[in-house]
């Protein structure tokens, strides 16, 4: 980690990032399970599309509470909240998987949306403690090695995911994925754990001399520059988040009415490119401190746009798969350094508000595109989300250098620089 070692992490940072970790894999087993779960239990693309929307809506919304209130009155309280609601909602599942029930988990939890093991509407809050937790200096890097962790985790899950279908003899249908759920609950308690036993320091603002005249005039303006920071990164991400949105979360839908594979075929190949894209996560974070945060974000993605234009008209799975891997690499690689990106624009007393915007405009537009796409394959429209979704995210790699490129930290001095 070029000098930075696991053990002289900050303890909370490596709980976090241990916490996380274990997340990704119950939701690598998900990512690949969950929507075929839903087909099983005879769900439309339509309204599994419709399921994954309200997901990111509802959840968007959640998260900018959480995030602001984060910064107000600490972090941990709503981890804990979600790992205990995670731990029920799973359980009314395996009890009662009625349509209710179902829908109303996936909606609070994110269940089957591949979320790289955040926390759900809760994810600003955890995002704000590690940024908090890792010196400003580092965060390219650490945030990089967390995301790649996350891959793994995720590239796990899906290789369990595989297997899962298989533990309960005789089981088939529906039932042969509820062991999927067992695992998503066994992680959720053991990180309930964890995070239960950490101890935190809640973020102090920091503010200028009050009996200087100017501070109260300074505050209001270093506060008016991160606030247009922050929107500019807020209607850059809408676009990317909208592209993203209309083909990623049906994939393992769309793989199976394309080619008919299963979770025996899609796994595997989930697993791999989880992999493979955590260790372009890390070297990623590497680049950030090489070029800037923001030519490590957007060089990688101009190929990531070119494979997405390709992926629709491959003649078999291998050949889809081949390219959906490639894809994964240069395109998710930059996950650890878009949100260090996002942290650094303001200071810490403000990072819950930041995170939870920059979740927010991710998740809003992300979660219309999966009803726009499965409307679009219940129709036999199987290669235009593909098209559209590469347009909108061609327009991402040349707006998000032309308007954010003046905060990246390779190039002046960032706002919470002295923070």
């Amino acid at each position: 980690m070029n000098g930075v070692k696991w053990r002289e992490l900050n303890p909370v940072a490596r709980r976090l990032i241990a916490t996380r970790f274990l997340r990704s894999v119950a939701q690598g087993a998900l990512a690949v399970d969950f929507t075929l779960y839903l087909r099983a239990r005879h769900w439309t693309a339509a309204e599994v599309g419709v399921l994954l929307m309200a997901a990111g809506l509802i959840g968007a919304g959640l998260g900018l509470i959480v995030g602001s209130l984060s910064d107000r009155v600490g972090r941990r309280t709503f981890l804990l909240i979600y790992e205990v609601g995670l731990i029920l909602g799973t359980l009314a599942i395996l009890v009662d998987p009625a349509v209710g029930v179902l829908a109303t988990v996936a909606i609070l939890f994110g269940f089957g949306r591949g979320a790289n093991g955040a926390s759900g509407p809760f994810a600003p809050a955890e995002q704000a403690w590690l940024a908090q937790s890792v010196p400003g200096e580092r965060r390219g890097l650490i945030f990089s090695l967390n995301a790649g962790l996350q891959f793994w985790g995720m590239g796990l899950g899906s290789l369990l995911a595989a297997g899962l279908i298989h533990i309960v003899p005789g089981a088939a249908g529906a039932r042969q994925y509820l062991p999927v759920f067992w695992l998503t609950l066994v992680v959720a308690v053991v990180n309930w754990i964890q995070i239960y036993t950490l101890t935190e320091v809640k973020p102090t603002a920091k503010r200028g001399d009050p009996s200087s005249a100017e501070a109260p005039t300074a505050e209001k303006a270093l506060v008016h520059q991160e606030n247009r920071a922050l929107l500019l990164l807020t209607v850059v991400n809408m676009i990317n988040a909208l592209g993203v949105g209309l083909v990623a979360p049906l994939l393992p839908y769309w793989f199976n009415v394309r080619f008919g594979v299963g979770p025996d075929a899609i796994g595997p190949v989930y697993a791999l490119t989880f992999f493979l894209t955590g260790i372009s996560s890390w070297f990623i974070g590497h680049l950030s401190e090489q070029v800037g945060l923001v030519r490590a974000i957007i060089l990688p993605r101009l190929l990531g746009v070119l494979l997405l234009v390709l992926l629709p008209f491959m003649p078999s799975f291998v050949w889809a798969a081949v390219l959906y891997l490639v894809r994964s690499i240069v395109n998710r690689g930059s996950a650890g350094a878009r949100q260090a990106f996002s942290v650094n624009l303001v200071r810490d007393q403000r990072r819950g508000f930041a995170s939870s915007l920059n979740a927010a405009s991710w998740s809003l537009p992300n979660a219309l595109g999966p009803a726009l796409g499965g409307w679009l394959i219940a129709r036999g429209s199987l290669a235009i989300p593909f098209l559209v979704a590469a347009g909108l995210q061609l327009a991402y790699v040349v707006l998000f250098p032309t308007v954010l490129g003046r905060y990246d930290t390779k190039r002046q001095v960032p706002l919470s620089s002295a923070h």
